[in-house]
Formats: structure tokens, sequence, C-alpha cells
């Protein structure tokens, strides 16, 4: 799991409903404030309560040759095939050296194609994955990825989400998100 960014009870929690199980999200609104708030807005709008696991990159099923594997669990709304255009606009790029968070084992970060372009895709990380990190050579413009929460509990769901990886990275079977909410605090 990633180290702390703060006290898991400052995070705000997010539960993710799957058929393989849930996966319980601590989203750090302090550190990665833009990240989060788009985040939470997915949530709390429920669009992420129609969302599907669309992607699942493993050291396996990536391109051959690929210098700098990483192994994800890719997930949101709309998914990339799905034709329609994000529900919400793209936030600024946060990154992970100006958040302090860092792309390790259960990371939850901000999919994206050019900085600044990310909004309705989500991954989270399995193992570490420092060439996500800003200065990380995945993408060429190093700017690396916005992490902005981290898993805090039912990490097994995501081993059992990972045992569903296809030949290629891109499922063709996508897996449903059952529900996603907010956790209220007591």
């Amino acid at each position: 799991m990633i180290e702390p960014a703060c006290d898991s009870e400052a995070l705000t929690q997010v539960l993710i409903d799957t058929p393989y199980g849930g996966i319980l999200l601590g989203i750090d609104e302090r550190r990665a404030p833009l990240t989060a708030a788009n985040f939470l807005a997915y949530v709390d709008r429920g669009f992420l309560a129609q969302a599907s696991i669309y992607r699942i990159v493993t050291l396996d099923n990536q391109a051959p040759g690929n210098s700098h594997p990483i192994e994800v669990i890719q997930w949101g709304w709309p998914a990339p095939d799905a034709g329609f255009a994000p529900p919400l606009p793209p936030v600024p790029h946060e990154p992970t050296s100006q958040t302090g968070l860092r792309h390790r084992d259960g990371t939850l970060s901000l999919a994206r194609n050019a900085p600044g372009s990310g909004g309705h895709g989500f991954f989270i990380c399995r193992g570490d994955q420092p060439e996500l990190d800003e200065g990380g050579r995945r993408n060429p413009d190093l700017a690396g990825f916005a992490a902005f929460g981290r898993i805090l509990a039912e990490a097994e769901t995501i081993s059992r989400i990972m045992a569903r990886a296809e030949r290629t990275e891109y499922l063709q079977l996508q897996i449903p998100i059952l529900d996603v909410r907010r956790l209220m605090r007591a």
C-alpha cells in the first residue's frame, strides 16, 4: 500500500462495489484538492455508478518491447469506446512533485492523455509504479499522473479483478461497477 499521506481518518472514504467485491478508497482532498474534487463530483453525481472497468494492464498483456511496464486497473465513465463525451470538464494536472503522493501499491490516480486532459478515467496501481510519478518515463512528457487516493481496505478484490485480465489490456468483457458512494462519517 502507499505510505499514508495523512491519517486515514482525514481521508474522504468512498466505497466501490464490483461483482468481485468491494474496494474502500481514501481520497486525499488536502494534498490533491483539484483531482479529489473532480473524483468526488463524479461519485456524488452518480456518474461512476454507471462506470465499468475497461482496462487491466499486466506485465503479460502490454505491447511487446514496452520499456516501462505497469500494472493497473483502469475504470471510469464513459469508457473510451463508449462514444460519449465525458459529463464533466477535465481538471488541471496535479503532479506528484506538487502533492507529495506517489504511485505505490494501492494508489488511486487520474488517467489522462496530455497533462490537464484527465477527468473521467481512474486507475488503481497494482504494485509500486514509480514510472507513473512525475519524471517517470511511462509518458514521453514526463509529467506523470495525478495520484489522489489509496485503497484503505478490501485489497483482495483487486487480486480477483486482476485475475480477469485478458490477452490485451483493453477488456472485451468489461466489468461493471455496481455502485460507488461516499461514506458518511459518524
